[in-house]
């Protein structure tokens, strides 16, 4: 198989996983496992074409972004709403400068440790949007600074593959007493400037590798994830919305199992 059939293959799963809670980064890794991608440029095409799925918030939420930004000097429902963010995004700040290197040499290589943590995230969602407490937040772009700054404390958590930075980060907003929706559309606007540092930060870490021909290979999962992630963060809302988290918790939960069984078969 080809690389431009890899990248195509993982954009689809990146698109597909970047927003519902079941990792996109531990079913990239699994999947680069399965199909014998060796480490290094695949390792920074994962990371790098994540923005292409952040560019499909960008576009869907448009207008409500480009509203508050323009609306920043006099508005101060605006600057809430940015300052929420940039609180909620400071903890992955501080502790990824930290410890990012450690994680990523100890945790990221480990498909048992994904698939484990899978498990446990698909049983902590199941219980989370059964016995969460009633919400109180029903606006995702205005949480008190609080609120926010402990879900960005849960984020911190997703440095953990196959945790889910959506999942970690929708399970403690709704624990906080944020709506189902409004948790998933605030991890919407939180994964902005987390993917665009994660992005930055590998691409120039990594920028010896990115060749012309590494560029094509990643300009096509850019693309497959930005339009796969358009449909999916469409559908995921609708959901959500009427059926709660249930079905993404026995997602992961099936994905883990599965890859448990495939890991101890090879």
């Amino acid at each position: 198989m080809s690389d431009w059939a890899y990248a195509v293959i993982l954009g689809i799963i990146e698109g597909l996983t970047e927003f519902i809670p079941v990792s996109s980064t531990g079913h990239l890794l699994l999947a680069k496992t399965f199909m014998g991608l060796p480490d290094g440029f695949w390792d920074t095409f994962a990371v790098m074409i994540q923005l292409g799925a952040i560019l499909a918030v960008v576009v869907l939420y448009f207008t409500k972004l480009w509203t508050a930004l323009i609306r920043l000097p006099t508005d101060p429902a605006a600057r809430r709403f940015a300052i929420s963010v940039l609180i909620a995004f400071a903890p992955s700040v501080v502790v990824g400068l930290i410890a990012y290197d450690v994680i990523k040499q100890i945790l990221f290589e480990s498909p048992m440790v994904i698939c484990v943590s899978l498990i446990v995230g698909g049983v902590v969602l199941l219980v989370i949007d059964r016995l969460a407490p009633p919400a109180r937040e029903h606006d995702a772009t205005q949480l008190p600074w609080l609120t926010s700054l402990g879900v960005g404390f849960f984020q911190v958590l997703a440095m953990i593959p196959g945790v889910s930075r959506s999942g970690a980060t929708i399970v403690g907003s709704m624990l906080l007493g944020v709506e189902k929706r409004a948790a998933a559309e605030f991890s919407f606007f939180l994964a902005i400037p987390t993917m665009v540092a994660a992005f930055a930060k590998d691409a120039w870490e990594n920028r010896g590798m990115l060749d012309g021909g590494h560029a094509g290979v990643i300009a096509v999962g850019f693309v497959v994830s930005f339009l796969v992630a358009i449909v999916v963060i469409r559908a995921m809302l609708a959901i959500v919305t009427r059926h709660g988290y249930a079905v993404f918790g026995w997602w992961r939960i099936a994905v883990g199992g599965a890859g448990l069984a495939a890991l101890m078969l090879r």
